[in-house]
């Protein structure tokens, strides 16, 4: 039975902000493109456009909680009130989008005759796990967290499929992404008209940097050991904002007076294009909790490769000796070392071309639209 025959599809999210909300609103377009869809979540940001661009149903207004206890109680009652809402919808797919630990109204849904997929967007008990060993004894963080990758293993099971992103990071899941039930090519897209190659690749001078949240999660500390060590032609440019920045003005107060680094500090999205197109490299030690930065895509929509960790499905676009490079040490002596050759190239500019070209391919907006159409129908069809 082909999505010709899907009268709609329902995503739930967990409660939703910052990166969680950009996500789910590319996953609506594609998806909105091929079947009405609605989304239903909790805690959507007061400004959010989705609410202009699509039907959603708020379960409450509060987050997911600061404390342990507290997140339990309301991860609770999120189910239950889950349950009621996908109960009076119509829909006959739902997707679970990053809540892969909500057994309860995956089981309802099942239950109620519909067609339950669940899509991670990264290995949430790892995020768990490292979140609450700030707060908890190790032992704790990890019972709590092996709990929650029970809860993930039995909505795998009992939902009708599993999407990931990239089929290496459905292996870091735990998953085969040959399983007749796993789709692991459900990757989002760029929008390819905003993300362009807008400073032609030989016009660029000598500058690498990171875009992203200035956290210790981030590797920040390493990075700027790194931009310490570069040569005194190549300039790291930090993008971004957060708990690092006043640290990272102290600690590299020289680099910067002599403008080896540059903190540009936090730039709206709509200006991240034109940061993307001065670099001649972007160096992203990914985390291991991540699915697919979306970051990466971008720059590599802008013909600018990326130095990156080798987690989740960043092997899968950032391909060693054809799109980029991966960062198999967190040593910064061999980070600098390899920034540095890789500007030192000869086909740095081939680098960025082939970039440019694999987005284009894959994923910019209608190729995400026909893998989740596949997708759609693979599932309805069984």
């Amino acid at each position: 039975m082909g999505t010709d025959t899907v009268d709609g599809v329902c995503v739930v999210t967990h409660p939703l902000a910052g990166a969680g909300e950009n996500a789910t609103r590319t996953l609506l377009n594609i998806v909105a493109a091929i079947a009405p869809v609605c989304l239903v979540t909790a805690d959507l940001p007061a400004g959010s456009t989705i609410r202009d661009d699509h039907e959603v149903v708020e379960l409450t207004q509060k987050g997911a909680g600061a404390g342990i206890l507290v997140a339990a109680v309301r991860f609770l009652l999120n189910q239950l009130r889950m349950c009621r809402v996908l109960a009076d919808r119509d829909e006959r797919v739902v997707l679970f989008f990053g809540a892969t630990s909500y057994l309860l109204p995956v089981a309802f849904a099942r239950l109620l005759g519909k067609t339950v997929l669940i899509e991670p967007r990264g290995d949430v008990p790892l995020t768990l796990r490292l979140h609450w060993e700030e707060r908890v004894p190790a032992v704790v963080a990890r019972v709590l967290a092996g709990g929650v990758r029970g809860l993930e293993r039995a909505c795998f099971a009992v939902a009708d499929g599993v999407v990931t992103y990239t089929p290496n990071m459905a292996r870091q899941l735990g998953l085969d992404p040959d399983d007749p039930d796993v789709y692991p090519n459900g990757a989002r897209y760029v929008d390819t008209e905003r993300f362009s190659v807008a400073v032609p690749f030989e016009e660029r001078e000598r500058v690498v940097g990171f875009l992203g949240r200035l956290d210790e999660e981030k590797g920040i500390r390493t990075l700027a050991a790194v931009a310490a060590r570069l040569p005194d032609d190549v300039t790291f440019r930090f993008v971004g904002d957060g708990a690092l920045y006043e640290w990272l003005e102290t600690e590299l107060a020289d680099e910067i007076r002599e403008g080896r680094v540059e903190l540009a500090g936090w730039v709206d999205h709509d200006d991240v294009p034109a940061e993307l197109n001065r670099l001649r490299l972007l160096v992203m030690p990914s985390q291991p909790t991540e699915g697919l930065p979306t970051t990466i895509l971008e720059a590599m929509a802008c013909g600018t490769p990326t130095y990156a960790t080798p987690v989740s499905g960043v092997p899968d676009v950032v391909r060693e000796g054809e799109t980029g490079f991966l960062m198999r040490s967190r040593d910064p002596d061999r980070i600098a070392s390899d920034v540095a050759d890789a500007l030192d190239g000869d086909d740095l500019a081939d680098y960025g071309r082939r970039c440019r070209a694999l987005v284009e391919a894959e994923y910019a907006f209608e190729p995400a639209v026909e893998r989740y159409r596949s997708i759609l129908t693979a599932v309805t069809a069984g």
